[in-house]
């Protein structure tokens, strides 16, 4: 039986809830794909519940707020309560990303996917470490290999780099100046 059969009478309301429980158990971006299957209904109908899940979200000034990240759902707390959560979690604040690093990942946001090869060339130094503390912090991540000799690894931004910037997709990030210059250019 499927998931809208078996609750027509108040699919509505009751869908929105089982998303929202969903969510808050899960601490991690769901993609809308999975979401889908889970409750027998299309990637669009997801959408729609994800949107009147924010409505009722606003409506109850709830401690949380739904963060969409490119084809992903989360369930986070509000920034006015991050200071009481850390606290009783007793996380410390994680270190500043370093300019270094900021350069190479905005290399990776705008152009992925990338090799370290290319970062490098742009950059003009080596960019192992920063390469490596970029993965640990989940804010990039490997997505194959550059068919070429080597066969070097492809690396492209992750949901953590939306989440940590405040970005719903990368349609979100601000033009390059040599995407501004061409614009004007073209004018």
């Amino acid at each position: 039986m499927k998931f809208s059969e078996k609750y027509l009478g108040y699919q509505k309301d009751f869908l929105i809830n089982a998303l929202e429980a969903v969510l808050f158990v899960s601490g991690d971006p769901v993609p809308v794909v999975k979401l889908a299957e889970l409750f027998e209904i299309t990637k669009d109908e997801v959408i729609i519940t994800a949107g009147a899940l924010r409505d009722k979200i606003i409506k109850d000034d709830s401690a949380f707020e739904l963060v969409v990240l490119e084809d992903e759902l989360q369930l986070c707390t509000k920034q006015d309560y991050k200071d009481y959560v850390s606290s009783f979690l007793e996380i410390k604040r994680t270190a500043m990303i370093s300019k270094a690093a900021l350069e190479a990942l905005s290399v990776v946001a705008y152009k992925q996917p990338v090799t370290k090869g290319y970062i490098e060339k742009i950059r003009g130094v080596d960019c192992s470490g920063i390469i490596n503390t970029l993965l640990q912090r989940e804010l990039i991540e490997e997505c194959g290999r550059l068919d070429a000799p080597g066969r070097p690894i492809l690396y492209r931004t992750t949901s953590n780099f939306l989440r940590c910037f405040g970005l719903e997709s990368l349609n979100e990030l601000p033009d390059s100046e040599g995407e501004q210059q061409q614009i004007e250019v073209q004018q």
